[in-house]
């Protein structure tokens, strides 16, 4: 009889209760399967409006589902009676920076995961998606003591180095932790030849990036993943209960029997969150909110599909 698997969950404890080190064979699993439902949902390559075509021929190979139809040779095609596409050599490589927040507060999360798991997911997916025919990944992470920098790397090396990065623990902020505005000036400083930036955030604490940020919006395509909890936005009705600021580690005893409380904290929290997409808005990101609660992906992959090439 065959013996059940062992458990990859991460283990948290009171004075740990942060994601921590992901677990490889976990991280493997979930690298897979998103893999799979990247390619399936996408039907082809996320292409950015930045991104042109060459005009010299590389090779003619047969058509695979997900090419683009516009470049099948149809001589060659009749010629052989299977569909053939042209392949021609790209003008340029794509480099996809990918701004990844590591503060406390994204370790929250009260639905079906937390804020963390969603940005795990959608680093794997936009690392998949980046590191495709032979593109670079370059990935900054900020909110904690040691903001980690890993130059671009092409195809699989990129995607490996993504996923160290993912498997390395945060180290706590202890008050030094480092900020957006501080991830997207290195991002600024590196990026020449970059043409995509995508920032995974909850886009909580200070509006400290707006000059980072329009500098990287006039330059590159950036695409902000706001990622938000249901309970962030909301007061349930549980009597009295403590709250915690995780950045800061404040606590708040409050009435939520209250109804007017529950309104205003409501009323607080939308006004707060429209303003923060005001401020993406404003600086030219494209930006696309999903939650813990239901498929992340499905919305993530039907905001690149509608979305994801504009400028």
């Amino acid at each position: 009889m065959s013996q059940p698997a062992p458990s990859l969950t991460v283990v948290r404890t009171p004075d740990r209760p942060g994601p921590g080190p992901m677990p490889e064979g976990l991280l493997r699993r979930m690298d897979v399967t998103i893999a799979r439902r990247v390619n399936a949902l996408l039907q082809g390559d996320y292409r950015s409006s930045t991104l042109g075509r060459g005009t010299e021929l590389a090779q003619i190979r047969e058509y695979t589902p997900g090419d683009d139809v516009r470049l099948i040779d149809w001589n060659v095609t009749a010629r052989t009676g299977e569909p053939h596409v042209r392949v021609h050599v790209a003008e340029r490589v794509l480099t996809t920076w990918l701004v990844f927040d590591t503060s406390p507060s994204m370790t929250f999360g009260t639905a079906d995961r937390r804020k963390w798991d969603v940005a795990e997911g959608v680093a794997l997916a936009m690392g998949h998606i980046a590191t495709r025919r032979g593109n670079n990944l370059g990935i900054a992470t900020f909110g904690d003591a040691k903001p980690r920098t890993v130059p671009p790397a092409q195809g699989r090396a990129g995607m490996l180095a993504l996923l160290t990065t993912l498997r390395a623990e945060p180290a706590p902020a202890d008050g030094n932790a480092t900020s957006l505005g501080e991830a997207l000036g290195r991002v600024n400083r590196l990026a020449r030849l970059s043409k995509l930036v995508v920032i995974v955030s909850d886009f909580r604490g200070p509006f400290d990036y707006r000059a980072e940020l329009l500098e990287l919006c006039a330059r590159h395509t950036v695409v902000a993943v706001e990622i938000r909890d249901p309970r962030e936005q909301e007061l349930p009705d549980v009597g009295e209960l403590w709250l915690m600021d995780p950045e800061t580690g404040r606590r708040l005893r409050v009435d939520t029997s209250r109804k007017r409380l529950r309104e205003r904290f409501a009323a607080a929290a939308a006004d707060e969150r429209a303003a923060v997409a005001a401020r993406l808005r404003d600086a030219g990101a494209q930006h696309v909110v999903l939650s813990t609660a239901g498929d992340w992906l499905q919305a993530f992959a039907g905001f690149l599909i509608t979305k994801g090439g504009s400028r």
